[in-house]
């Protein structure tokens, strides 16, 4: 049986281009910093209608924002999280570059995520994602330790409408439910803090809304799983978190299931 939701995980690829790896100023490991590691092995796991993974990396270009956002920190970053330039001089994407990248990496994946979506039976979008166990100093909450799971519905941290954002893409109620779901399974949780959702969710949340359906974006802690001496997932607590996650992940289908 499948659960009734669209798994997207847009960010577990740290993959780059010949072509324009380059142009980076980056080191690999400075890259890999960009991957929101574990994400594909954890959430693309999950016997969800359809799993959507990305196959190269946020410095390509950024799948969870919009392709008109062209600032630092746009479709094609300029700028990483830990506020370090991504390109050499006189490397930075051209219109024609930025284009090209769009037209190669970003359509496919949003292409194939609303073709996903318009399946009948599909009763929300989690978009999935992973971060680092304290807030690296371009986020939006610099050194300070996180919780096990975000849960984001473009709310404030009670999961309740903020006006500054716009409109909820998943019901308070249903969101809190959600929270429940993953304290049972031993997971700290906090709403929209440190962040509420990204394009993925907001995009999609309109759309889905307006057919009694919901987007949520979940973020998980790396620091449950990962050895932060090379960076890389211990393949036993990757174990224990993918079991905790389908404890939590089969109520959240319950619940959506029970909305009929």
């Amino acid at each position: 049986m499948k659960f009734p939701f669209i798994i997207s995980v847009p960010h577990c690829s740290g993959k780059i281009p010949d072509g324009v790896r380059t142009g980076l100023a980056l080191t690999e490991e400075e890259i890999a910093q960009s991957t929101d590691i574990g994400t594909e092995e954890l959430f693309g796991a999950l016997p969800a209608r359809e799993v959507l993974t990305s196959r190269w990396s946020r410095l390509v270009v950024d799948l969870n924002r919009s392709p008109r956002e062209r600032g630092p920190k746009g479709v094609i970053a300029q700028i990483d999280y830990h506020g370090r330039r991504v390109y050499r001089p006189g490397c930075l994407p051209d219109k024609r570059e930025l284009e090209r990248r769009l037209e190669l990496y970003y359509w496919p994946y949003h292409n194939r995520l609303r073709a996903a979506l318009s399946d009948p039976q599909t009763k929300a979008l989690l978009d999935c994602h992973s971060l680092n166990g304290t807030g690296p100093p371009e986020a939006p909450d610099p050194g300070v330790k996180r919780k096990d799971i975000i849960l984001g519905n473009n709310g404030d941290r009670q999961g309740n409408q903020d006006p500054a954002l716009g409109p909820l893409t998943c019901p308070p109620q249903i969101l809190m439910l959600m929270k429940d779901a993953f304290q049972e399974a031993g997971f700290s949780v906090s709403l929209n803090s440190p962040y509420a959702g990204g394009f993925i969710t907001v995009h999609y949340g309109k759309i889905l809304g307006d057919q009694g359906k919901v987007a949520v974006q979940i973020e998980i802690n790396q620091d449950l799983y990962v050895d932060r001496t090379g960076m890389n997932p211990v393949p036993e607590k990757l174990r224990q978190i993918r079991s905790r996650l389908m404890k939590a992940f089969s109520r959240v289908a319950s619940l959506l299931g029970e909305r009929d």
